[in-house]
């Protein structure tokens, strides 16, 4: 399985069959990896409804006949607007042609305000713990530190996880450290930061850290991936 960062939270898993993509924020994004019209997809998975992170969703769906998989008011709110959708919930998991989804806590929030200055809640925000090919990937979205992240690792014990660490929404460097070593993930990945000034931290300097923790990271660029059957070696 390939795994690509697409920048900001964006990831895009592609196995012999299926390509899976994780909150697709690409128009809008400066530091984007990939183009929304050039994306191929089979599947849409989406953390939570603020718009860094459903971004060009709906026009993913459409361009590829692609379900959105998500929280189900924000699969309602999406569904509305012409995309197919499957609602699910926390805790709830579901087998699909590419695998398993299980729907994890997230301490953040999910909203979205529309051109009127109304602001539309969007359910519950999560983590995904993903499944595929006998590899086990948890993408935290976006969260501050928790402590039942330890009993996400104690559970699922991931091969890879993509850790928020931007701060002043989410997590920051520090507090990540602590949350790769709770998830007990043999690879982080850190997302959610460089994209605008307010959310700038260093990478690599983040990655070093993780080494001194025995942990691999890899600070991708939006563009970059990984392929797992490396990852195994």
């Amino acid at each position: 399985m390939n795994i690509q960062f697409l920048g900001h939270a964006g990831v895009m898993l592609q196995t012999e069959r299926h390509r899976i993509i994780i909150d697709p924020f690409l128009t809008d994004n400066p530091k984007a990896g990939a183009s929304a019209k050039e994306i191929k997809a089979d599947f849409v998975l989406l953390t939570h409804g603020h718009s860094d992170h459903i971004g060009d969703a709906v026009q993913i769906a459409k361009n590829n006949d692609a379900p959105i998989i998500t929280i189900v008011e924000l699969a309602d709110y999406l569904g509305r607007q012409g995309a197919q959708t499957i609602g699910m919930n926390l805790g709830g998991s579901g087998t699909f042609e590419f695998g398993t989804i299980k729907w994890v806590p997230a301490l953040h929030s999910s909203s979205v305000t529309e051109s009127d200055g109304t602001i539309i809640y969007l359910g519950n925000p999560a983590g995904i713990v993903l499944q595929v090919d006998d590899f086990t990937l948890y993408h935290a979205g976006d969260t501050a530190l928790f402590s039942d992240m330890k009993l996400i690792g104690e559970r699922f014990k991931p091969d890879v996880a993509f850790l928020p660490i931007g701060s002043f929404f989410t997590m920051d460097p520090e507090d990540a450290l602590l949350a790769a070593q709770w998830v007990k993930a043999k690879h982080i990945v850190p997302i959610h930061y460089n994209t605008f000034p307010v959310i700038e931290q260093d990478g690599a300097q983040f990655v070093n850290q993780l080494k001194v923790l025995g942990i691999h990271g890899y600070a991708l660029q939006p563009g970059e991936s990984l392929n797992t059957d490396e990852l195994n070696k």
